[in-house]
């Protein structure tokens, strides 16, 4: 896509800080880092959310994950990962760009957990909410 971020620093168009790249994925220093080595893995092909990716896709991209996870433990030597993906506007998805965050954790960097993110538990019984999924 001609206006998307991701897809002009794919095409380098546009500078990024980039750690990796190999045929299905672009691994960036996030701009705005919430901890040092903060990194977005961002597909190289334009799809807004994990959705439109089909079968194929799905284990270059997360083969990148796991790879930047270990350069980025053996590099930094974080105590942790927080790794995750904001999926909609209402998550917090800033670019209609499917991208993965890779979040290096220190003990005492003052993060949570990804259960920090929401606080909106159901109504329902986990059994309905599962009737609801499965049927």
């Amino acid at each position: 896509m001609n206006d998307c971020l991701f897809c002009k620093i794919i095409s380098k168009e546009q500078t990024a800080q980039i750690i990796y790249e190999d045929e299905a994925i672009v691994a960036v220093l996030d701009i705005f880092p919430r901890a040092i080595g903060h990194t977005m893995i961002i597909p190289k092909r334009h799809t807004e959310t994990i959705l439109e990716l089909d079968s194929k896709e799905t284990g270059p991209i997360f083969d990148g994950v796991r790879k930047i996870t270990q350069i980025l433990k053996d590099k930094l030597h974080p105590d942790g990962f927080t790794i995750g993906i904001n999926h909609g506007k209402v998550s917090g998805q800033a670019i209609d760009h499917l991208h993965i965050h890779i979040i290096p954790r220190f003990l005492g960097d003052k993060g949570g957990s990804i259960h920090t993110v929401v606080d909106n538990p159901p109504k329902e019984s986990l059994e309905e909410v599962a009737k609801k999924i499965v049927s």
